[in-house]
């Protein structure tokens, strides 16, 4: 008997709704059939879903609108009819879902992380299928996160998932846009998930926040987690048993790195945008990097953007390229005012320290 594996599986906007907005029912019991198959082998499947602010939208029959806090209303609306569809269609399977929504803040507060894992995991204890979805009535950074691709990564890393299996409309990450070549085809495996590919994979689709540079991205935040992520089409029959099995042509598959990183930092590292960036030299790069060191104002030679004391900021080298981020233990008018300057040298009652090593994540 195969040993039991833990699977996060994200369904996107795009899949589980229809073109005129409301809940594809027929997708949902594909997803049913999906999970049912996979417990039934004797695995734990948590379920991160999109799709409650376009349902909402057509609940409503509203077009949609684009300011963040009328997003979040509709999205209030709209979840009670996703949940509603889960809850009718995985009982039909024998299956008892539970609705847990997660807000950013869930994975920065270590009491709530704490609090979000172990209600999982009773949810799992109890056999019941848990159906997470952004907390986007009251998220202060809801709506921007991209889809919930990021929340699955950071679900990921909160239960310490086997893989992570994000169900979209096409076969997985292509070699081309097909609508404009023919001839793309699919990535089997990208080993690693650089900007550059991220950025190359295109913008947001019609309906959702995310599309595939958003999965991308999720994907090098479990591979960072030590999660394997598996990119591929929500209409494939059996996707996620296969992906689970790690059987070849399912999507596109991202492995996991040898080293974890706390949930902590890989917010701060991939989920929380910066407000600004700190240009450091080659001396506080590899105090940096080499060193596992805090970054002070001796080492800073140029400071972009208005951020505060704890909002995150880039940390760029001499060449201009981002190789860590962190959390800001001083504002930028206050880091303008010390940069450069040696602990000896600083006014008094100010102090040297611009991102603590606790607060830094080194990217590359």
């Amino acid at each position: 008997m195969s040993p039991t594996l833990r699977l996060v599986t994200k369904i996107g906007t795009s899949s589980i709704t229809t073109s005129d907005g409301r809940v594809d029912l027929d997708a949902v019991s594909k997803l049913a059939d999906e999970v049912a198959s996979v417990r039934e082998a004797g695995h734990e499947v948590i379920v991160v879903t999109s799709g409650a602010i376009t349902a909402g939208v057509q609940r409503l029959g509203v077009e949609r609108p684009s300011e963040p806090e009328r997003l979040q209303a509709l999205s209030a609306v709209g979840q009670i009819d996703l949940m509603a569809s889960y809850r009718e269609l995985f009982a039909e399977r024998g299956m008892v879902v539970g609705q847990v929504l997660i807000a950013p803040h869930d994975f920065r507060d270590r009491d709530q992380y704490l609090h979000a894992r172990a209600t999982l995991g009773h949810l799992l204890d109890l056999g019941v299928v848990p159906v997470v979805n952004e907390n986007d009535a009251i998220a202060d950074d809801a709506i921007r996160y991209g889809d919930n691709d990021r929340i699955a990564a950071l679900v990921a890393n909160l239960v310490r998932a086997d893989a992570l299996i994000l169900l979209t409309d096409t076969p997985g990450v292509l070699t081309a846009d097909p609508s404009v070549d023919p001839d793309a085809s699919l990535i089997a495996e990208v080993l690693e998930v650089s900007p550059s590919l991220a950025a190359a994979a295109g913008s947001a689709n019609a309906v959702g926040s995310g599309g595939m540079a958003s999965k991308l991205a999720a994907a090098r935040m479990a591979s960072w987690s030590g999660v394997r992520t598996v990119i591929a089409a929500a209409r494939r029959p059996d996707v996620v048993a296969d992906a689970a099995a790690g059987r070849p042509g399912v999507g596109t598959t991202v492995p996991a790195r040898d080293a974890r990183v706390s949930a902590r930092k890989l917010w701060i590292g991939f989920a929380v945008a910066a407000r600004g960036s700190v240009t450091v030299d080659d001396g506080a790069r590899r105090a940096v990097t080499a060193g596992g060191k805090s970054l002070l104002a001796a080492g800073v030679v140029g400071v972009d953007g208005a951020f505060a004391a704890g909002e995150a900021v880039e940390i760029v080298d001499s060449d201009g390229q981002i190789f860590a981020k962190g959390l800001a233990a001083v504002d930028a008018d206050g880091l303008r005012a010390t940069a450069g300057l040696r602990s000896d040298q600083l006014p008094e009652g100010l102090h040297p320290l611009v991102v603590h090593r606790d607060d830094l994540v080194v990217l590359g």
